[in-house]
């Protein structure tokens, strides 16, 4: 077995989360320049959304640093795109294109 010290293994961990949450800002920024969510799909999203609530409440309950901060972090990311799916899918502005 090998020995990794603690904070080691912490910093890989927020190396890993600060990778997978960044992740969703370009989508975000995309939705919101472009006023359209068409191409996302609301099931994925939703089913992430509840995934990643799930994580941060595990993140919670296990002490675990990096998987609370990322999973916070992610959620308000996540919601943000599933909130603007929904904004868009009911609203006239959801006509963008890509420039």
């Amino acid at each position: 077995m090998t020995d990794f010290s603690r904070p080691s293994v912490e910093m890989l961990g927020f190396a890993a989360a600060t990778l997978t949450t960044t992740a969703f800002v370009p989508q975000l920024v995309r939705v919101l320049r472009l006023r359209s969510a068409r191409d996302i799909s609301l099931g994925t999203f939703l089913m992430f959304s509840v995934g990643v609530l799930l994580w941060f409440v595990y993140g919670i309950l296990s002490g675990s640093k990096p998987v609370l901060v990322s999973n916070g972090i992610t959620l308000l990311l996540s919601v943000s795109i599933l909130g603007l799916k929904l904004w868009y899918g009911h609203s006239n502005a959801g006509e963008g294109k890509e420039r």
